[in-house]
């Protein structure tokens, strides 16, 4: 009869065990060398710079857009219909060039009724101009009445007066008071026209006056008219056209835009942080395919938004044929001259280290070790070197993110 064999299983717990204590001895062994002052990494994993003597420029690195110096915007002076469009969004027109053509009933029939009304204006001055001439002519011929009277009455009061002695006064008397009567009226009758001319010709210059009126009312309102015929108002390139046929437009409403294609500016966004370190004046540089072109800041907007601010630059020279509204470019501006400096290579290092505290390689390469530095100025290439490294010595720019609390690192090949 057989035994059963216990010392087997003894023998699988103690090397179950074994290797337990063995994963654990390896765990802590490997905690211990990468949680204390070194760290071992592979170089190919590292990004290596050298400090060196070069030219230091201050600049600050930009991203702006192609704009027209000079946009003109095309409204719709009156509401209409569309009923032709002549031209194309992105064509170049010329000063004066057809673009729409807009119908508008209802201006149509405003014009017809001021029509109507300086006809009726100037018949109503030609009716009170034909009246005071009549009346002019009825007075002139009273007058010519009443001086035939009057010339009628002295013949026979001085015949009468030649014979006074063979007939009665109250003859005479009687002619003397009619000729007296008949010299009172024509005083009168004078008083009368002087008056009633007076009376007639302010009448007629108020209504020339409204004559005068009507008529201007009829020229905007033509003038309105031939508003709806929409010409391009200077030479450019079109943009932002946007009409149908058999579109409503309101009056007030965007058509579109005129741009300026003989000069353009950039524009973009600044961090108010640069704010003060900013004039207009400054130059910047910007490489397109290969060849640089030289531009000058010309305009600093005040008014900060979201911490930014805005800025307009403009070629020194002639911009690129080939550039258009919109398109992206990135210029580098100058924020100092030119001089000597120690420099480094920027990297994202400085997020991790906060440009306190550098890895600075052996002289073989086998190694990094930790050391405090001192940076000045900061473009995105560059870094300048104020204290801590020396020309010739080379230091790691790429991500600190897992050396925090290292010391040293070991570069393995």
């Amino acid at each position: 009869m057989d035994k059963k064999l216990t010392k087997s299983k003894k023998s699988r717990w103690y090397w179950a065990l074994s290797i337990c204590a063995l994963a654990l001895l390896i765990y802590f062994a490997a905690s211990a060398t990468s949680s204390g002052n070194s760290f071992s990494v592979n170089g190919e994993r590292l990004s290596i710079a050298s400090a060196r003597d070069a030219m230091f420029e201050d600049y600050l690195a930009l991203r702006v857009y192609v704009e027209p110096y000079k946009t003109v915007y095309l409204d719709a002076i009156e509401g209409g219909r569309v009923e032709q469009i002549f031209v194309e969004e992105g064509e170049l027109v010329k000063a004066g060039q057809p673009l729409l053509e807009l119908s508008n009933t209802a201006l149509q029939l405003d014009i017809i009724s001021r029509e109507a009304q300086v006809s009726e204006q100037l018949n109503d001055l030609r009716n009170t101009k034909l009246a005071i001439e009549q009346n002019r002519l009825s007075l002139k011929r009273d007058l010519v009445d009443i001086d035939y009277e009057i010339k009628r009455l002295k013949r026979r009061l001085d015949r009468r007066q030649k014979v006074a002695d063979y007939i009665g006064q109250e003859e005479i008397d009687s002619i003397s008071d009619e000729l007296d009567y008949m010299k009172k009226r024509r005083e009168l009758t004078l008083e009368s026209q002087e008056a009633e001319e007076l009376m007639r010709m302010a009448q007629i210059e108020q209504l020339e006056a409204n004559v005068k009126q009507q008529e201007k009312n009829l020229v905007i309102a033509r003038s309105n008219l031939d508003n709806l015929n929409v010409t391009a108002p200077r030479d450019g390139r079109l943009s932002d056209f946007n009409a149908e046929i058999g579109e409503s437009k309101d009056r007030g409403e965007r058509l579109g835009q005129i741009d300026d294609i003989s000069r353009y500016k950039l524009s973009g966004s600044v961090s108010e942080f640069y704010l003060r370190k900013l004039a207009v004046g400054q130059r910047a540089d910007l490489i397109i395919e290969g060849q640089n072109y030289e531009l000058e800041l010309s305009k600093i907007y005040p008014e900060v938004r979201n911490n930014e601010f805005e800025i307009d630059l403009l070629f020194v020279d002639q911009a690129p044929e080939y550039i258009r509204r919109g398109q992206s470019l990135k210029p580098r501006l100058s924020l100092s001259q030119r001089e000597p400096a120690l420099i480094v290579d920027n990297g994202s290092f400085f997020q991790e280290s906060g440009g306190a505290w550098v890895f600075v390689l052996s002289k073989d390469g086998s190694h990094a070790y930790r050391r405090d530095v001192r940076f000045g100025r900061r473009t995105p290439d560059h870094l300048e070197i104020l204290e801590g490294l020396e020309a010739g010595e080379k230091i790691i720019v790429s991500s600190y993110n897992n050396y925090r609390n290292i010391d040293r690192i070991l570069i393995e090949d």
